[in-house]
């Protein structure tokens, strides 16, 4: 540790558990670039992941990509993972980014009924959820029945077995955001009366079946990271769990399945989750369950993802003081990431002067 600050020790340190150990305490957010056409990943976008490996991130966590389904994804551009062709591009991918030295685990992804009727790549194929209800509450489709609720589990658990079998290190499971997953978990678009709806435990059964199958796959030793998030795409206050109570039943289902790692998402890192206490929503994630977190939300930056307007750089050190309480294990991060492959490399080398700003022309290019 002798070149870097010590102000910004606790983000070089190592990450170690039983089943996986990374250089540092840095996490390649996973961000959506569609610059894949018709699903597969080129060169350049091996490249793109490459060069973050070379530069110092501890763990790469992909875009997402779509499972096998033909209404997984929104876009033809948009990877996915299956198909001889995919697979191949994401096998170079893997070897491209171990070749720098680096850790890379794929985000398994199901928009569910995000995705509107006639979109890319399959515009015959209608969005699936589980009540067939909007984000926004409004019927759009019938509801799944049980049989194709089983055909999703299964498609997750042949995207984890594929991702094991090319490389990866590990894989992420996407339940944030009100995409498939999450609109299981949340009330307003999951009204299904069968044992995959309920009450906010019950919620999490297809979940907890999307685990099970997947660890089934991949066996014991390998790394399943789980992405969870209050918000949704458009409802920044929505709420899974309004208490810690709540929290702690929601999760523990998802624990007892062997989720390794959670990666909480919130808007901004530094909010606190709930009244009475500082702690994030990774903070508090750990603090229930004993797993390993990651924390992301804008950092670096003063401005918040989610309106994908500029953004400039700011200070490390709150992110640095909560890391080094132990309130969380692991941050991610990711528009900071997106512009600047550099970023992690210069921060270590305390060249704070020299991290860039965040203008919305990188969503057109792959830096």
């Amino acid at each position: 540790m002798s070149n870097t600050n010590r102000s910004i020790e606790p983000l070089f340190q190592t990450f170690a558990n039983e089943k996986i150990k990374l250089s540092n305490r840095t996490v390649m957010a996973p961000m959506t670039r569609g610059f894949s056409p018709e699903g597969v990943p080129g060169e350049d976008v091996a490249a793109y992941y490459r060069r973050r490996a070379e530069n110092g991130v501890g763990l790469i966590v992909t875009e997402g990509t779509g499972i096998n389904h033909p209404a997984s994804v929104s876009g033809a551009s948009i990877p996915v993972f299956y198909g001889e062709d995919s697979l191949n591009g994401w096998a170079n991918v893997v070897k491209q980014v171990h070749k720098a030295g680096g850790k890379i685990v794929p985000q398994l992804w199901h928009v569910g009924m995000t995705r509107e009727k006639g979109d890319l790549p399959n515009q015959e194929a209608l969005p699936v959820g589980p009540s067939g209800l909007s984000l926004d509450g409004e019927k759009v489709t019938e509801p799944m029945t049980e049989k194709e609720v089983v055909e999703l589990v299964e498609a997750y658990a042949q995207a984890a077995a594929d991702a094991k079998r090319l490389g990866f290190d590990g894989i992420e499971i996407h339940g944030a955001h009100g995409y498939l997953i999450d609109q299981f978990f949340w009330e307003k678009t999951n009204q299904r009366k069968d044992r995959y709806g309920g009450d906010l435990v019950g919620r999490t059964q297809f979940a907890v079946e999307v685990i099970e199958a997947c660890r089934r796959e991949v066996g014991p030793d390998f790394p399943i990271i789980f992405r969870f998030s209050q918000w949704k795409m458009n409802d920044f206050k929505a709420k899974l769990a309004e208490t810690p109570d709540e929290l702690e039943r929601f999760l523990q289902p998802l624990v007892e399945e062997g989720v390794d790692i959670f990666h909480c998402s919130t808007r901004r890192f530094w909010e606190p989750e709930f009244e009475g206490s500082d702690l994030n929503l990774a903070g508090w994630t750990k603090k229930l369950t004993g797993k390993p977190v990651i924390s992301v939300g804008s950092v670096g930056l003063d401005g918040e993802f989610t309106s994908f307007s500029g953004a400039n750089t700011t200070s490390l050190d709150g992110l640095i003081k909560k890391l080094d309480k132990e309130e969380f294990d692991l941050v991610a991060i990711g528009r900071s990431l997106l512009m600047d492959p550099e970023w992690v490399k210069k921060v270590y080398e305390g060249r704070a002067n020299d991290l860039l700003s965040f203008n919305k022309e990188a969503l057109q290019k792959l830096y």
